[in-house]
């Protein structure tokens, strides 16, 4: 059996990866999965990106949390993305924390490289990506895929790469940050490094920012889903009382949901892999490096693309994704596009929406 395929695989390539801030990796490690067999003629490979807080665990268990795989519901054997009839490839982002190279990553006097490790990109993570396709032995993609940050990545390896994917699956996205993403994650990271216990970003050996982690988590969980989501699942209700504290313990289920949410996290992610993170994606404005037309981007790109989003996702709204219609459009690319409705908010795209479902296995299909 290739052992390059399987759950669980690291792979260190040799590089150098160079990278958008001038400097370079090497080696690049890559923690990936992959699913289903690839054929003979390579042909059948479906490239998975996942989102910020996401991993290449996409449907097995995760190794910490032992929670099931993030797009499980949407991978498998039948499912919209079929491992019966593809090889489904997901990996870890470079500058994350499960088994890619990232600020835990060791650095050659053996110690964590922590804020050492250079700022990167989308663009560079894409570069990673590529470099994993050529070890896996896949010159061309049947389909790129990803939500949020993972579809910030399948536009961006799209238009780095033309011609290297057939098609280009992007939900719940946008082709830049705005200046209100930009905002939430800076009080994100401004409460990471409020933290005593970040230290620098050399925490590693000793307690890491656990508090800020969470609260960082916290306000980023708000992002993701919509008022009515929360309405509907909280309301006013009290947690576990019948009457008011008149004090600052979690009196309403909402606060007991976000306190939950927020030290969970800090189980399973490294608080310098998501400062790395956030800062790449308030980095990204695909059309930047083509004189501000995103258009330009796209043009002459033989690929098919279909744009998702959501009606209540207020993170990455509904004309965020029209403007990169209305881009692929004006480049001549064949694109198709569908607003869905769903009460998640941004979340939607994780969550159980038929109609994605649908979408998914008809566009890949």
């Amino acid at each position: 059996m290739d052992d390059r395929f399987g759950l669980d695989r690291k792979v260190a390539l040799a590089g150098p990866l160079t990278l958008d801030g001038g400097g370079t990796l090497s080696p690049v490690e890559i923690g990936y999965e992959t699913y289903g067999t690839l054929t003979a003629d390579a042909s059948n490979a479906i490239l998975v990106c996942h989102a910020l807080t996401g991993d290449q665990h996409l449907a097995s268990p995760h190794p910490r949390t032992k929670k099931p795989g993030w797009w499980q519901r949407m991978v498998g054997p039948g499912k919209p993305i079929d491992t019966d009839r593809s090889l489904v490839i997901c990996a870890n982002v470079i500058g994350s924390c499960m088994g890619s190279s990232g600020p835990g990553s060791a650095a050659a006097d053996g110690q964590p490289q922590a804020m050492r490790f250079p700022v990167i990109t989308i663009a560079d993570m894409v570069r990673a990506h590529a470099m994993l396709l050529d070890h896996l032995g896949i010159a061309r993609l049947h389909a790129v895929v990803g939500g949020s940050m993972g579809g910030m990545q399948a536009l961006a390896f799209a238009a780095q790469y033309p011609g290297r994917a057939g098609a280009v699956l992007a939900i719940a996205t946008s082709a830049r940050h705005s200046a209100q993403n930009i905002a939430f994650h800076e009080v994100g990271r401004q409460a990471i490094m409020a933290d005593p216990n970040w230290r620098g970003g050399d925490y590693y050996g000793g307690e890491p920012p656990a508090a800020g982690l969470a609260v960082a988590r916290m306000a980023a969980h708000i992002t993701y889903l919509s008022e009515a989501g929360l309405t509907e699942k909280f309301g006013r209700r009290l947690q576990a009382r019948d009457v008011k504290t008149f004090g600052f313990d979690a009196d309403f289920q909402v606060e007991s949901y976000l306190r939950h949410q927020g030290l969970a996290f800090t189980d399973r992610f490294d608080a310098n892999a998501y400062l790395y993170i956030t800062r790449a994606m308030d980095y990204f404005d695909l059309a930047e490096a083509h004189g501000g037309s995103l258009a330009e981007a796209f043009r002459g790109n033989p690929a098919r693309f279909c744009l998702v989003s959501f009606d209540t996702d207020w993170l990455y709204p509904t004309p965020e994704s029209r403007s990169v219609v209305h881009a692929l459009n004006a480049a001549g690319a064949p694109v198709s596009f569908v607003e869905l409705s769903a009460p998640h908010g941004h979340d939607s795209f994780l969550l159980d929406v038929p109609a994605l479902d649908r979408v998914v296995a008809g566009f890949l299909g």
